[in-house]
């Protein structure tokens, strides 16, 4: 018996459709506010959401997926299934066709060379690219004739829709990239800065960690879209600013992930200007254990790196005591409300691929004691606890946010209870969230013990998301500290399991893969440690028509769509 492709079902022939405009530009300026600022338009060289999303307003992927999770095109004439002869039927490739006369946003055309290019810039083996794991299981990229490119998989491939679908894998122009691979990847500011693109608006001028002003793409596909002329791409602030501006000023027409207290965003939404939107995907606030040692007193270089494994969070007790002194519950009550439910997994939707663990629910601090004891971590001065001459002193960074700074206050009382010392650091989030090879403030860099955030997958399958964490995408110094395994967690058998998943097609099967590789991430070895399973929640004027709020692709996904309500 054959293997069909999982996500048949959920392809839609078209993409949502929108309201008619009068003219491209008709409705003026449009201004949008990330309180994370963006530090650069190029999402195979962060994977700071910001970065990503503002990306996706320039630069384009083949395919995308609608707020329903549905696969639709985009620069694709079509989504390639079985059916219609674009998946093969042995699983082993998927055969991409670009729409007819695409153009770059400097008049030029789109080819299959660009789609083929865009692979092997991340795929480069010098290189350090972001979304390494969307390329997993990829022998060769092919160009067939101009609009046609093929995409060989080693092994059967019943997910084929990694590369090339989401705003995480948009399609980079090869004529403007070609001398960018590898190593010089992140030397090519101007590209980086200013990518060429498909999508509804061109970067006019970019400042990073600060502001981005756009114009309507002239060579946009749809001649009567974006309703926009120009747009403005503010960064930078923190959420209460960025709530305001939208809620109860109307200075600004979007604000991305409103991350305050429910009874903050209540009250400024009576500020009449505009509304807030929400829904549920698969966003989870965590806490992430770092494998390696942080040290200062090692060499740049390797710090947070294999060679030196961490002095006390190496140990599974000591992760696993941390993760049973926090309350979860009272978390999401202070931090999100009903914008928040607290939960166990990594993965917490769709739930055909969410454990059902419930163990860290229930907060344990004298079970957390109990285990630390145990394990010979015995309190010392300062009721701080120690072991062979280490004490259980953690340096825990997030970003700069009120709610995590809450998170941060109570995480660092619960931890002191069990003799834990906890030094709290909150970092900007353009930085943090960026993804310069030379900060040390990167959280891909993580020269820190602990570090918090959330962040999620595209699409409704896992299969990538859970692929970023095999050992091969740890970042250090050769991938210019790029990669998605921050902690530099490496278990063979999970790299097996990794394997095993990208060749299953059967979909209860499937699930229970991924469930299992979750656990092993979580339950099992605590090297990752969910918190709370967030919802998207944004704010968008009352004016502004066409807003489809999405959690399982960027959240500009449509902007060509948007318009002014009069």
């Amino acid at each position: 018996m054959k293997i069909k492709s999982l996500l048949l079902g959920a392809v839609a022939a078209t993409a949502l459709a929108p309201a008619a405009f009068a003219e491209r530009g008709a409705d003026g300026h449009v201004n949008i506010i990330y309180w994370q600022a963006p530090s650069i338009l190029n999402p195979y060289l962060s994977s700071g959401t910001k970065d990503i999303e503002s990306s996706s307003l320039v630069i384009e992927p083949l395919g995308r997926y609608d707020p329903t999770g549905a696969l639709v095109p985009y620069l694709a004439e079509e989504i390639p299934t079985v059916e219609n002869g674009g998946v093969s039927e042995d699983l082993t490739s998927i055969t991409w066709k670009l729409k007819e006369g695409l153009k770059w946003s400097d008049g030029s055309a789109v080819t299959a060379a660009d789609v083929k290019f865009t692979a092997d810039y991340c795929m480069h083996p010098e290189g350090g690219c972001a979304q390494l794991a969307k390329f997993e299981g990829i022998s060769s990229v092919d160009v067939i004739d101009d609009l046609t490119v093929k995409v060989s998989f080693a092994e059967p491939k019943p997910n084929p829709y990694g590369p090339f679908m989401g705003g995480q894998s948009p399609i980079l122009q090869k004529a403007q990239f070609e001398n960018c691979m590898g190593a010089k990847a992140p030397e090519c500011t101007e590209a980086n800065f200013g990518p060429i693109g498909t999508g509804p608006f061109v970067v006019t001028d970019f400042r990073p960690n600060d502001v981005i002003s756009m114009e309507a793409n002239p060579n946009y596909r749809d001649p009567a879209k974006p309703a926009f002329a120009t747009l403005t791409f503010k960064g930078g602030g923190d959420a209460t600013a960025a709530a305001r501006s939208v809620l109860e000023t109307g200075e600004f027409d979007y604000a991305w992930n409103l991350q305050l207290a429910p009874d903050v965003i209540a009250k400024m939404e009576e500020g009449g200007k505009g509304k807030v939107v929400a829904a549920f995907g698969s966003l989870v606030e965590r806490i992430e254990m770092n494998m390696t040692d942080p040290s200062p007193s090692l060499p740049e270089g390797e710090r947070s790196t294999a060679k030196h494994p961490h002095p006390a969070l190496s140990e599974l007790a000591v992760r696993k005591a941390l993760s049973m002194a926090i309350d979860r519950e009272l978390l999401v009550e202070i931090g999100y409300g009903k914008a928040g439910r607290a939960t166990c997994n990594l993965v917490p939707a769709p739930a055909m691929y969410a454990s059902d663990n419930t163990d860290c629910l229930t907060q344990d601090i004298e079970g957390a004691k109990a285990l630390l004891e145990e394990a010979g971590w015995k309190v010392g001065a300062g009721g701080i606890r120690e072991k062979n001459g280490v004490k259980l002193s953690l340096l825990y960074q997030t970003s700069t946010n009120a709610v995590r700074q809450d998170f941060q206050a109570l995480i660092k009382q619960w931890w002191s209870e069990i003799g834990v010392e906890t030094e709290l650091r909150n970092i900007s989030a353009s930085v943090f969230f960026g993804g310069d090879p030379g900060s040390p403030d990167t959280f891909q860099r993580f020269y820190a013990d602990v570090e918090m955030y959330a962040n999620n997958f595209d699409g409704t399958d896992p299969e990538s998301y859970l692929a970023q964490h095999t050992c091969e995408k740890a970042p250090r110094p050769e991938t210019q500290w790029q990669g998605e395994n921050i902690n530099r967690f490496c278990d063979p058998e999970y790299d097996k399991l990794v394997a095993e998943l990208g060749k299953t097609g059967i979909l209860s099967e499937r699930g229970a893969i991924a469930k299992k590789l979750n656990e092993m991430l979580t339950k099992d070895s605590y090297v990752v440690v969910p918190l709370v399973d967030r919802g998207r929640v944004s704010g968008h004027s009352n004016t502004l028509g066409g807003v489809q709020l999405n959690t399982w692709d960027s959240e500009l996904w449509n902007a060509a769509d948007w318009y002014r309500i009069k």
